[in-house]
């Protein structure tokens, strides 16, 4: 299970050579099972947000979303000419090759196993979306970007190297230098700061200003409530952000949300238990 795998992460660096291999398959086995479970939910509802968001009203004849004009305009049945006239016409407008741009910024200290390799499962199916650019990032006190890695989750995993020590705010930095379209951006991150606090907070308020729209999760497992630091919570909810935990099972939905611009603390008070 994910646990046998964040123990397998946390000891790649001393597993002895003659037993990767082994460790490696049992890790594989987790994941392909993990993306039997989740890839379909996370393409459905990621590309159903985005079709959702590209959606237009008047659009040209060659661009018309038939089902939608219609169902959108049966109230305008005329039973003497058995037909209905398209009174809104629904549509979808010209699609660029990346529509939004995903950042998952995630802690790989070691209390964060479990949601790292959920983290990494999700970017991987994410990564295959072609409406979406996926960035994985992991940091401890240092960051290191792999999102090279997506393609292969198994590879992403072990280059994660869970430890100690946490710097959120040089994480955000490198983030924001490589973002390009704030306002079509995703920026999912944690919050248990180990460095500068300060800096922290005024990197979230930069790239919430910016149009960046901010997911704060302490975790995304099964396992229950998150730890993170509530000052630094009530800090992002005065300014439009809230901190939650999901499980697996939520993601989809809320990377769909976030990706067509809902109100995420809306969202949370639907779908999120409070502690």
């Amino acid at each position: 299970d994910v646990h046998l795998v964040a123990t397998l992460m946390s000891l790649s660096r001393v597993i002895p050579e003659k037993n990767k291999e082994m460790a490696r398959q049992v890790v594989r086995k987790v994941v392909e099972e993990l993306l039997r479970k989740l890839s379909a939910p996370t393409q459905q509802a990621v590309t159903g947000a985005l079709n959702r968001s590209s959606r237009r009203r008047n659009p040209r004849y060659n661009e018309i979303d038939w089902k939608t004009t219609v169902t959108k305009n049966l109230k305008n049945y005329q039973p003497d000419y058995k037909t209905i006239i398209p009174e809104i016409r629904i549509g979808y407008g010209r699609k660029r090759k990346a529509m939004k741009d995903i950042i998952l910024c995630l802690d790989q200290s070691g209390s964060m196993g479990t949601s790292v390799i959920y983290s990494g499962i999700f970017g991987s199916v994410l990564a295959s979306i072609p409406a979406v650019s996926t960035r994985m990032v992991v940091f401890d006190t240092a960051v290191v970007d792999l999102t090279d890695d997506l393609q292969d989750p198994v590879d992403l995993l072990f280059g994660v190297q869970l430890g100690g020590g946490t710097d959120i705010a040089r994480a955000l930095t490198y983030c924001q230098g490589v973002i390009t379209r704030p306002q079509d951006t995703v920026l999912v991150t944690d919050l248990y700061e180990g460095g500068d606090s300060r800096e922290m907070r005024k990197k979230f308020v930069s790239l919430v200003n910016s149009g960046v729209q901010l997911i704060v999760l302490p975790a995304l497992n099964d396992d229950g409530a998150p730890s993170y630091d509530k000052g630094h919570a009530e800090f992002l909810a005065s300014i439009g952000v809230p901190t939650f935990a999901c499980t697996p099972d939520k993601f989809p939905d809320l990377m769909a949300a976030a990706l067509s611009k809902q109100d995420i603390g809306m969202w949370v008070s639907q779908n999120v238990k409070s502690e």
